[in-house]
């Protein structure tokens, strides 16, 4: 058995961010928002097995890379460059666990769904703002999310499932606000979701692969 604190930590640094955090200066805000994320990193690799596999470090390497994809968000289209890298190494990573069954298949079609009605709802505000640069990019984006989705569902890891839904929530709403409407709005219910997606895909790292050992909370 494993009993780690950092789930506490994890929660609290989150909450300072969403509700406290103080607009300026801006380089407190901005510690103040990679720290949970920082937090969710340690714990991670704390609670991964000593003999990685695949999954392990792409999913690891895909927690750093959003860490930075945090930093780089305040300039929209790169932070979301980074993203969509960081997006990458997670479906990889967890498609490299995947079983696939009839039943899991059967779910990726209403995440096809929401991609097509997601995507094409954006590609409208985006001409409509005569913003047509932008559909590619965001298009791409929403894609990727929705695969992440469907490959953390054929691996049957339900915390791996979680966190990627958990993403699709956030993100959906994250590029909504960057380029459609106002992220101030949105920013409660954004980090909250982002930070328990991250924090979920860290907590699969423990049982991605099947083991004996559990984490106790």
């Amino acid at each position: 058995m494993v009993l780690y604190r950092l789930p506490i930590m994890i929660f609290t640094l989150s909450l300072v961010y969403i509700f406290i955090a103080p607009e300026e200066p801006y380089s407190l805000k901005l510690f103040l928002k990679i720290l949970p994320m920082i937090a969710i990193i340690l714990y991670a690799f704390r609670i991964t097995p000593k003999e990685k596999r695949l999954v392990h470090k792409f999913l690891l390497i895909g927690l750093v890379i959003s860490c930075i994809g945090d930093v780089l968000i305040q300039w929209e289209l790169i932070g979301l460059t980074v993203f969509f890298l960081a997006q990458l190494f997670y479906s990889i990573g967890l498609f490299s666990m995947a079983n696939f069954t009839k039943l899991r298949m059967l779910t990726y079609i209403p995440i096809l769904l929401y991609t097509c009605l997601f995507g094409t709802s954006l590609i409208i505000e985006l001409q409509d703002q005569h913003d047509a640069a932008l559909i590619f990019p965001v298009v791409a984006y929403i894609l990727i999310i929705s695969i992440t989705l469907c490959a953390a569902i054929s691996t049957g890891n339900k915390t791996a499932m979680l966190g990627a839904f958990l993403f699709v929530i956030s993100h959906s709403f994250l590029v909504w606000s960057l380029f459609i409407g106002s992220a101030e709005d949105m920013k409660a219910i954004i980090m909250l979701s982002y930070y328990a997606a991250q924090f979920f895909i860290a907590v699969s790292l423990h049982s991605i692969v099947e083991r004996k050992r559990r984490i106790i909370w």
